[in-house]
């Protein structure tokens, strides 16, 4: 690209230039013109000394005819040429169009920095919508319940039972509210698998610091702590001795080689209170600190109280709307390994029929393979609801 290409033509200018680029090449045209006609004349002149005089009406015809075709061929040179510099002109003005919408200037016009305006607002409106925590999944609630200011919000994350490594759930909890309210919301496959078995058991803590948070709502939910605290009581050495090895580092290392080994740590004193009676704003923690979940018997899974900041205006300000899910992976299914086209239900292990081991089938297949008339046809092999991975 040219310099002169850069250059900003005013429309005045763009006239001009297409008149004096039409005017230079009318000249041109009426040169030659007149070349031409001076040699038609000198032909014409022979014919007429040979054959005689020619009739001055049809001559002032012909001449008549050429005027008016000369004329209109500079007319139409005169239209392409201006059309041709419009053309220029309109590229050149969206070209500056595009480069004020890219540009930060602030010395631009009101009217130039319009767009520009426009840009910056939508781009730090999808930045606060990514980084706050409004850009949550929000419950279908009909009831709405002001949050009473102030109030604390609690960044809450859930990790895997068994993959402890793996985060599975991230909450915004308000300091007002109970335990129990985040228990419900919190999602494991172990108690889907127990609710399908039918021995599903509504039991549950939450162990925080020294305090053990027992889920007491269901009539047939049992104390999971009684055992634990009892032990401790019973056997005080034995839980000293195994609460030193776990507390035993660096620093208490160093403090009982300068003190001697009469100061030790100390085992805390545990106690057990009923979850759907304290709220988060009760408890004393620690951020990031590791604590536990523990349901179904012993499924248990690592809690860590993240982040505490007070509420602000673009939070949601609906109390029924928290604990706000704000991040859970999307569930993984396997497909049936026979159709490959439906969500398997069933998971067949030692199965001598299939191709896999184990292998996973929709409902349509596994009783097409496995049954005829209503009969199991064999049954050397082991078969499991499937839910998902």
């Amino acid at each position: 690209m040219e310099i002169e290409d850069l250059k900003t033509i005013s429309e005045e200018e763009l006239v001009a230039q297409a008149f004096e680029e039409a005017f230079k090449e009318g000249e041109l045209t009426k040169d030659s013109s007149q070349a031409l006609t001076k040699s038609l004349g000198t032909r014409s002149k022979r014919e007429v000394d040979s054959s005689g005089a020619c009739n001055n009406k049809g001559s002032d015809k012909r001449k008549s005819n050429k005027r008016k075709w000369k004329k209109n061929a500079v007319d139409e040179h005169y239209i392409q040429k201006v059309e041709q510099l419009a053309k220029v002109k309109e590229k050149q003005e969206e070209e500056k169009a595009a480069a004020r919408l890219h540009s930060f200037n602030g010395s631009c016009s009101s009217s130039h920095s319009a767009p520009i305006s426009f840009s910056r607002s939508g781009r730090m409106t999808s930045l606060k919508s990514v980084s706050l925590g409004t850009k949550v999944r929000v419950a279908n609630t009909q009831q709405h319940m002001a949050v009473q200011f102030p109030e604390v919000i609690l960044c809450v994350e859930i990790y895997h039972y068994k993959k402890t490594w793996t985060k599975t759930q991230e909450f915004l909890v308000l300091g007002r509210q109970f335990l129990t309210e985040m228990r419900d919301k919190i999602y494991c496959i172990t108690d889907e698998i127990m609710k399908k078995t039918g021995k599903n058991d509504p039991s549950g803590y939450f162990l925080v610091e020294d305090v053990f948070c027992n889920d007491f709502r269901h009539p047939s939910a049992t104390d999971y702590s009684k055992p634990i605290l009892d032990w401790l009581q019973d056997s005080k050495s034995e839980a000293l001795e195994k609460w030193e090895s776990i507390a035993s580092g660096e620093l208490p290392q160093k403090q009982k080689a300068l003190l001697g080994s009469k100061i030790g740590p100390q085992l805390p004193h545990f106690k057990a209170i009923q979850m759907e009676k304290i709220r988060f704003c009760d408890l004393r923690f620690r951020l990031g600190a590791g604590y536990l979940y523990c349901h179904q018997g012993d499924c248990k899974h690592q809690v860590v109280i993240r982040d505490m900041r007070l509420i602000h205006p673009e939070d949601v300000q609906n109390r029924a709307a928290y604990p706000l899910i704000t991040f859970q992976p999307k569930v993984r299914f396997q497909k049936c390994s026979v159709c490959k086209i439906f969500k398997a239900v069933k998971v067949t292990v030692d199965d001598k029929w299939t191709a896999e081991n184990p292998c996973y089938f929709c409902e349509l297949c596994y009783y097409m393979l496995h049954y005829v008339n209503g009969s199991l046809l064999y049954d050397d092999f082991s078969v499991y609801d499937y839910l998902h991975e």
